[in-house]
């Protein structure tokens, strides 16, 4: 069954939760930028110095983690089988087929998706995923990365993440200034009021900051929930997926941590991070436990296996 059917598996706390996700991270632009103009600090320098960042993240991350993973485009000659699963699921999921599947020669099993629009997607699997997986399992890994696709996720992400990007440019910013006497000048009473303002912008910055990044891990890990049940639909296999999810999750924790080394940049695109950092509070983490989401989905199967079949 394709993902048209968007009614099976729906979560309606999760879609509350994003839509709230949202309108706060629409409330830390409010501060910030109410911030800057209580400062008087230059609005739109700021803003296009933010803006041309996420631009450049927007158009290029595809080459640029491809780059950095050292993942090669496969041709359908080169790999008949991926490229016939990945086009009949595509067909499944009512979007193109993504304009570049790669091969990443690692043993750590994982995959991701990136891309602007499904019309520039990119779907890249490991060689360790297509040696551990089963042909069952493989179809709901590439399902969820395909949700991903049809969701814009990519999009969403790099635009939420605006926030971040200004909030932390500001703070590099006026960290500098402090440095070089940029918060004061001017009469000793003058040039003391406009320190103590500063300060108080720079701690409001810094707030801001670490609550956009606290808001936007959330959005991202909301995502993963999302792209399961939607890939669970795409493969008709939430079982499939629960089971792949688990064995990616056990597989890459027996490998050592410098083998991983390779693909750290896209942590946050794979469908089970590379590196979890099990010392960083689960807050910080960019994906929800994978416990969580095998339950999930084990839950949509026992419950909505008929409809998907």
């Amino acid at each position: 069954m394709a993902i048209q059917n968007r009614n099976v598996g729906r979560d309606r706390g999760l879609t509350m939760r994003m839509v709230l996700t949202g309108f706060l991270l629409a409330l830390t632009y409010v501060a910030l930028f109410g911030l800057l103009l209580f400062t008087g600090m230059p609005i739109m320098f700021v803003l296009i110095m933010g803006v041309g960042m996420v631009f450049f993240q927007y158009f290029f991350s595809d080459r640029l983690v491809l780059a950095t993973t050292r993942a090669k485009i496969v041709t359908e000659q080169e790999n008949p089988k991926l490229h016939s699963v990945i086009e009949k699921l595509a067909l499944k999921a009512d979007i193109p087929k993504p304009k570049r599947i790669a091969l990443m020669d690692i043993e750590a099993p994982n995959a991701f998706a990136t891309g602007r629009s499904p019309k520039q997607a990119t779907i890249a699997v490991t060689t360790g995923l297509l040696n551990r997986l089963t042909d069952d399992e493989l179809e709901a890994v590439l399902g969820h990365e395909l949700a991903h696709v049809k969701n814009r996720d990519v999009a969403v992400m790099t635009w939420a993440s605006l926030i971040v990007v200004i909030a932390g440019f500001l703070m590099q910013m006026m960290f500098w200034m402090s440095l070089f006497g940029g918060f004061g000048g001017g009469s000793r009473r003058g040039g003391g009021n406009m320190m103590a303002m500063m300060m108080m912008a720079y701690v409001g910055v810094i707030i801001i900051y670490f609550v956009s990044q606290l808001l936007t891990m959330a959005l991202s890990r909301y995502r993963e929930y999302v792209a399961d049940r939607d890939g669970a639909i795409i493969s008709g296999n939430p079982g499939a997926l629960a089971s792949a999810l688990q064995k990616i999750s056990g597989q890459i924790a027996m490998i050592p941590e410098k083998d991983l080394r390779q693909v750290e940049h896209a942590n946050a695109f794979f469908i089970i991070p590379a590196l979890q950092g099990k010392s960083i509070a689960s807050m910080m983490s960019s994906h929800p436990s994978t416990e969580e989401r095998v339950r999930r989905l084990m839950e949509m199967q026992r419950e909505h296996w008929h409809l998907l079949r």
